[in-house]
């Protein structure tokens, strides 16, 4: 067979995301104050972007001299209609121009792997970040009081107590080894082959600190934790310290055993467990110093004057963009030369894929969410018990686009609802089958297994078969390996366990 160079050609398909589409599908998972650090962001590089102040006066977006507004007053509600009907008739009030071409581009891209973390690529222009400014003096009012870690804590205490530099040198490697709950984790034989010592020199360097505040801190386990701060109170007595060593048993109830083992009566073991659950099994979490962030609804979901759903965005925490096209005709009239005239035409194609990206990822969101309020309307009158089973398919074949999209869309987005405030992806559950043909919901049923253990008598304790038996009776067709993990996932012990303590009269 000769070789020789030649000229073949060859059709193939291949999918090609343009930065802008990444753009799009990057805003459509992203919550709404993450969209808000987002647009900010393009702001501060893009000099056609403005953001829309309340004083701020935008003409129509059609209108040549004006600034096109990005306002999610207007593509913000869409009513589902009357509750528990059979069929739903929904009123949109979105705007519906340059939505099918972008919707269409969604559907095309399925891959849920795809990187999307880098934002568009734009020129290099004089759009950035102003300067910080001012005279550069940091004034003390100006200053925040920073938070005092665990680590500073011990290591001041470290310093004021002992003074051997060697123990204060096993001491820095204790501290270091503590976690956030104030346990020390790396074995001691470890820290005294690092640092080349005995064992048990590390040990009574570690006895020494245990008296550190706060108390309980650089315990080895839960046992010691509890035991160090009994001894504070002069409470570690021997029946208290057997407690201690077996609390295994008193996490199961085993009130029999206890009693025997700790040689006193029911009333004397109720005060001892009475003063352990006064302590802190975790006494460094009041060093944690995070701030619990509050849930934010994307969505929000009230009733109508004709009495069903109204499903509107959550205009407060949305951003408003400005792209201002009379500063762009202004600027590009005095463009001189090749690259100025292509960072400038570059800045306005973003700033308007950045727009409709914008209005697009509302309208989306929009039309999930009345979507899932529809199929779930039987939750919102009557509870969780009727949550119907629902995936992704269902939603995405009635709104027209790819099950992707609408995982995007469900992802770390939530609505707040007459029943509270649920994240999106909670109404998506498997279904389990039904004796009479109809599927049940997964969170339903696991209701269902709460409220049945919630109503248990001390004298008849439901065990996992009783519960599926009770469940087939009611048309739910369930496996007892379902049961018990459903039961495990709701943090509900066995029925032993249950029986223990709903027999004892004791406070544990």
């Amino acid at each position: 067979m000769a070789l020789t160079p030649r000229l073949d050609l060859r059709h193939s398909q291949s999918l090609v995301m343009t930065p802008q589409l990444q753009q799009a599908i990057k805003l459509l998972q992203l919550s709404n104050l993450e969209l808000t650090a987002y647009v900010e962001t393009e702001i501060e590089q893009n000099p056609l972007l403005e953001r829309d102040d309340a004083n701020t006066e935008a003409t129509a977006p059609g209108d040549g001299d004006a600034a096109t507004a990005f306002d999610d007053d207007g593509p913000a509600t869409e009513d589902v209609g009357e509750p528990d009907t059979a069929s739903l008739t929904a009123s949109e009030t979105l705007p519906a121009e340059d939505s099918g071409p972008l919707d269409a581009e969604y559907d095309n891209v399925w891959s849920d792997e795809t990187r999307l973390d880098a934002a568009p690529t734009n020129a290099a222009g004089p759009g950035g970040a102003s300067g910080g400014g001012g005279d550069g003096l940091n004034a003390l009012e100006q200053t925040i009081a920073g938070a005092v870690s665990l680590r500073d804590h011990l290591m001041g205490q470290l310093s004021e107590t002992i003074a051997d530099p060697a123990e204060r040198l096993i001491g820095v490697h204790l501290i270091d080894a503590v976690d956030d709950a104030g346990y020390v984790t790396t074995p001691l034989a470890v820290i005294a082959a690092q640092l080349g010592c005995p064992e048990e020199t590390v040990e009574a360097t570690l006895l020494k600190m245990q008296n550190f505040d706060p108390l309980g801190v650089l315990a080895r386990d839960l046992a010691e934790c509890l035991a160090i701060q009994l001894r504070e109170k002069d409470r570690f007595d021997p029946a208290m310290q057997t407690l201690v060593e077996n609390l295994e048993l008193l996490a199961k109830r085993d009130v029999a055993s206890l009693l025997r083992l700790c040689g006193v009566d029911a009333e004397d073991l109720t005060e001892m467990v009475l003063e352990i659950r006064a302590l802190d099994p975790k006494p460094a979490q009041i060093f944690n110093h995070e701030v619990a962030q509050p849930v934010v609804p994307d969505v929000m979901m009230v009733r109508s004057a004709e009495g069903g759903w109204l499903v509107e965005l959550n205009t407060e925490t949305l951003p408003r963009v400005l792209l201002n096209q009379r500063y762009y005709k202004e600027v590009s009239s005095q463009t001189r030369g090749k690259a100025e005239r292509e960072y400038v035409t570059e800045q306005f194609q973003s700033a308007s894929w950045l727009v409709r990206s914008l209005h697009q990822r509302a309208t989306t969101i929009l039309k999930v969410a009345s979507e899932i309020v529809r199929q779930q309307q039987a939750f919102f009158a009557k509870g969780v018990q009727y949550l119907r089973p629902l995936v992704l398919r269902d939603i995405a074949e009635v709104i027209g686009m790819h099950e992707s999209t609408v995982s995007r869309v469900t992802n770390n987005k939530y609505i707040a609802t007459p029943r509270g405030i649920f994240e999106l992806k909670y109404f998506f559950t498997t279904a389990i089958a039904g004796r009479d043909g109809e599927a049940h919901s997964a969170e339903a049923v696991r209701q269902r297994i709460r409220v049945m253990i919630n109503a248990e008598r001390p004298g008849a304790v439901l065990s996992d078969d009783q519960i599926v038996n009770a469940l087939k009776a009611d048309g739910v067709d369930i496996a007892r390996r379902t049961v018990a993990k459903y039961r495990e996932a709701l943090h509900i012990p066995s029925s032993v366990q249950r029986r223990r303590e709903k027999s004892s009269k004791l406070a544990i």
